[in-house]
């Protein structure tokens, strides 16, 4: 099976030859430790892994596609312009910066501002203003969703469509959900405020930016069929979501619908929401809006897959899944979590991984052993 056969047919319980060997990936910090035990520097850490447990590279799909064929899409969601980003203030081993987002907030000087732009490593921050706070605010940030925007589109955006028609790799997109997005805008308690005290307000921001993703995803369906659509939600705590199911439909339920009814009719086989936090009330809000695969399923929330799986069966397939904490611990340990979620890996429907991003705390040597025992489970040794 090609990778992208092998993909789609895991996560729509077909019978993979193999199941994907996804562990999860390092961030920064994360590398750091493993070059200093016994990763070399300058390789790709995947593919030396690969090789150490004796897994051929090709074999798991990163190496590529034959010929000249594209890798993405890059059409982008994002706002355009972006803000500038910029430190406003560096005191008592702080910075005050403004992201990429218009966010002003604060973060160590052991980073900087482009730690904000993407996941590099795990970056606590304070935050101290968000872009959207008045009318005016949301007036002006609407402009910098123009579908057309320069950048917005690859110059052979066209062409690149047709040349992915016919792949051996996954092709994707992404972007923020209605709930991550608008939090993005107006801030966590901002938005949970205003879910309040002015849900009217929300409905508009939040029917603006349904109609702005549908529109990049008409355009983007029209011309080439992806194999998965990825909406980013972080809207979970441990034991609960951020929100309530009743507001969860209310203001997320029309985008949702929307989006996932256009992928489904288009033949789109994997719909994916991302949420940390125990996702357990909202499983069944994204079963209903078309959703068939979750992520990252963090452990330490209280998702559990097996209850998952008794509770709505094949409805929803998942990725991720593996408790980080067992990772860093190891041993023993780690045996008995990949022994855990093994009759799910055995059902179906599961790409199993890391469930975040794979801290600092997991060492090289627990990683090797992690991935050598996961590929055994997935049938790749």
């Amino acid at each position: 099976m090609t990778p992208r056969e092998r993909y789609i047919a895991t996560l729509t319980f077909g019978r993979p030859d193999r199941i994907p060997l996804s562990p999860g990936g390092p961030r920064e910090s994360t590398l750091k430790r493993w070059r200093s035990e016994g990763l070399p520097a300058g390789v790709n850490w995947f593919g030396h892994l690969l090789q150490k447990i004796g897994v051929s590279p090709e074999a798991a799909g990163i190496s590529g596609d034959p010929g000249d064929k594209p890798r993405h899409l890059d059409a982008d969601f994002r706002m355009i312009p972006q803000f500038e980003e910029k430190v406003l203030e560096h005191r008592d081993g702080h910075y005050v910066v403004q992201d990429w987002k218009g966010n002003v907030c604060e973060i160590s000087d052991q980073f900087d501002v482009s730690y904000l732009r993407n996941a590099i490593d795990f970056v606590t921050r304070r935050w101290i203003k968000c872009p959207v706070e008045t009318r005016d605010d949301w007036e002006a940030m609407k402009t910098r969703y123009d579908l057309d925007a320069p950048g917005r589109w690859p110059a052979d955006f066209d062409a690149r469509c047709a040349a992915l028609a016919d792949r051996s790799h996954v092709v994707g997109v992404s972007f923020s959900g209605p709930f991550w997005q608008l939090r993005e805008w107006c801030g966590f308690e901002g938005l949970c405020e205003l879910m309040v005290t002015d849900p009217g307000f929300v409905d508009e921001m939040a029917a603006f930016w349904t109609d702005f993703i549908d529109a990049m995803l008409e355009r983007i369906l029209d011309r080439v069929v992806v194999d998965h659509v990825l909406a980013n939600e972080d809207m979970a705590y441990k034991e609960h979501a951020m929100i309530s199911p009743a507001m969860t439909r209310r203001f997320c339920g029309p985008g949702y619908a929307r989006w996932f009814g256009r992928c489904r009719a288009a033949g789109v086989p994997v719909i994916d929401v991302d949420s940390d936090g125990f996702i357990g009330e909202l499983i069944p809000i994204w079963i209903k809006n078309g959703v068939n695969c979750c992520c990252p399923m963090e452990v330490a929330a209280g998702n559990d897959i097996n209850a998952f799986r008794a509770r709505f069966g094949r409805s929803m397939a998942y990725t991720g899944g593996v408790d980080k904490r067992k990772m860093a611990a190891g041993g023993a340990e780690l045996s008995a979590e990949l022994a855990r979620i093994a009759p799910v890996i055995r059902d179906g429907g599961f790409i199993p991984g890391c469930d975040h991003g794979v801290p600092s705390d997991v060492s090289w040597p627990n990683f090797v052993d992690y991935t050598r025992q996961l590929a055994e489970l997935t049938g790749w040794l």
